[in-house]
């Protein structure tokens, strides 16, 4: 800003705050000249800023008089938010020559943090996969071929337990917890070994899970489909308990 822009926004700050508001020309002159020394950096407009901006956040949300710093901390805060944003687009000078390239780069990135272009973000991915490659999925029936999923079961044997199990027909013993080790849903038994304090000796994982795993796997599907349903009650459905029902549950 040049002088005349900071003896407009010192009249602005005086507008909302009468305590740096000065009526002798001397004082108004010295800090003109105060505030320009600090602001003569700083923009009046950029895009996405406005520097009455931010004498009107100051002002809402700080009982201090506004000085010339709190306006310059508040365009650092706004070029930092600018370049975190912005990803350098690739300079068409010629890159064997490394100042033309350089100059390029360092203008573009200086045009951005004062606001004089608009940050340059990469293009993200969109959801899902191409239509092309969709179909060939379809085909081909798994995202990895399986000559791949063969040369790559010895190092994942937990993964190509499960899918020879549920190849064979077996139940996967890894869809439920183990009631011997207490290992969680999907992950892997462990061989726990303690020694004669009753301390922890090994947590070592094992290929096999454990016998008691996949009786449990077994069971839990005949469970669940040989669980009575309760029948529902003709004129309740849908109908929220009453007060008195409440009170005789009690």
């Amino acid at each position: 800003m040049d002088l005349r822009e900071i003896a407009i926004l010192l009249a602005y700050v005086g507008h909302l705050d009468t305590r740096t508001a000065h009526t002798d020309s001397g004082t108004a002159r010295d800090q003109i000249a105060q505030w320009h020394e600090i602001l003569a950096e700083v923009p009046f407009t950029a895009e996405g800023w406005d520097v009455r901006e931010a004498v009107r956040a100051h002002t809402r949300t700080s009982g201090f008089r506004i000085l010339p710093v709190d306006v310059a901390r508040r365009w650092d805060a706004y070029r930092r938010d600018r370049l975190e944003r912005h990803t350098d687009p690739l300079p068409v000078a010629d890159p064997d020559n490394l100042p033309e390239w350089l100059s390029e780069l360092r203008g573009n990135r200086r045009a951005v943090a004062v606001g004089a272009a608009a940050p340059s973000t990469l293009h993200e991915l969109t959801a899902g996969p191409h239509p092309d490659v969709e179909a060939r999925l379809r085909s081909v029936g798994s995202v990895i071929p399986p000559a791949a999923r063969a040369q790559l079961a010895p190092y994942r044997p937990t993964r190509a337990g499960r899918e020879a199990d549920t190849a064979a027909g077996l139940p996967d013993a890894l869809s439920v917890p183990c009631p011997w080790c207490h290992a969680h849903t999907g992950t892997p038994c462990r061989m726990r070994r303690t020694g004669p304090d009753g301390a922890a000796r090994g947590n070592t994982p094992r290929a096999v899970p454990h016998p008691g795993r996949f009786d449990l796997a077994a069971a839990t599907p005949a469970r669940q489909a040989a669980a009575p349903r309760p029948a529902p009650v003709a004129g309740t459905i849908g109908v929220p308990r009453t007060g008195p029902a409440r009170s005789a549950r009690r």
